[in-house]
């Protein structure tokens, strides 16, 4: 049995938070993930999964920031975990120094956060998973804070012009938000947890991922529209971004693109 549920944040965190999601399984599964763009919140409530890349479990309670390279995710016979997906940008409202996790999975416990710990003992403590996802509400909107704002909004700002055409120039996007270059990149990398540029070649790989995923498999006309610069560039960071070529991708797994598609 396997099964997996996906939730809307409330109201109040729509704005900060991308979705929920719930994996119960009592089967034994291994996917290929890849670098999807958000930051996660992860809250293993059984066995943890295997990283077989690395070597390692996931912590029991993980907080897992940008990445760059693809990962085999594999469980056991008795899986139940929450997944609190993050806006890109979002991870500081809540006091959550992502540009400290870039290509690491942090156990939450080692941060030595009581408030963070507490939560995680909760979700663990809950009855049900449903129940922790209401934990981490709560949590989330008492932990907001609104003095980081003002940063979120800039950044949020040039995200939108990224998504909305993936050339868009690490100059143009500081432009738009009023700050210097360097000053933006700062102001970026904390708020986001990885260069723009470095950021914008995810934004990319994600943009292809979501042209594949609606079926088009006309490799160049994805390159064109994803901002690469010609074919090859694209099947080279396709290749870097999830260890295939496309062509091998597509019959490997269906396609998704978690940055650009909304399952909720």
């Amino acid at each position: 049995m396997c099964g997996l549920l996906i939730f809307r944040p409330c109201r109040s965190l729509d704005a900060y938070i991308r979705y929920y999601w719930i994996l119960r399984s009592r089967e034994e599964l291994s996917t290929l993930t890849f670098p999807v763009g958000c930051p996660q919140l992860i809250f293993h409530r059984n066995r943890s999964l295997y990283i077989s890349e690395l070597r390692t479990h996931q912590p029991q309670f993980a907080i897992s920031g940008q990445v760059n390279f693809p990962a085999t995710l594999q469980s056991t016979d008795d899986t139940e975990m929450i997944v609190v997906v993050l806006k890109p940008h979002a991870a500081t409202l809540f006091d959550i120094p992502i540009s400290a996790f870039y290509n690491h999975e942090i156990d939450g416990f080692d941060l030595g956060d009581s408030d963070l710990n507490d939560l995680a003992r909760r979700v663990f403590d809950a009855g049900c998973a449903e129940d922790g996802i209401r934990i981490i509400e709560q949590w989330l909107i008492s932990r907001l804070n609104e003095k980081r704002i003002y940063d979120f909004t800039r950044i949020g700002v040039s995200l939108s012009m990224l998504f909305s055409d993936c050339k868009t120039t690490v100059r143009d996007m500081a432009y738009a938000t009023c700050l210097g270059k360097r000053q933006f990149e700062r102001v970026f990398f904390n708020s986001v947890g990885m260069k723009p540029k470095e950021y914008a070649r995810i934004v990319r790989f994600q943009k292809s991922l979501w042209f594949m995923q609606t079926g088009n498999h006309d490799y160049m006309d994805i390159a064109f529209n994803s901002g690469y610069s010609d074919q090859s560039h694209f099947i080279r960071e396709c290749r870097e971004y999830s260890g295939l070529t496309p062509s091998k991708l597509i019959v490997t797994q269906p396609i998704y693109s978690d940055l650009f598609s909304s399952p909720v």
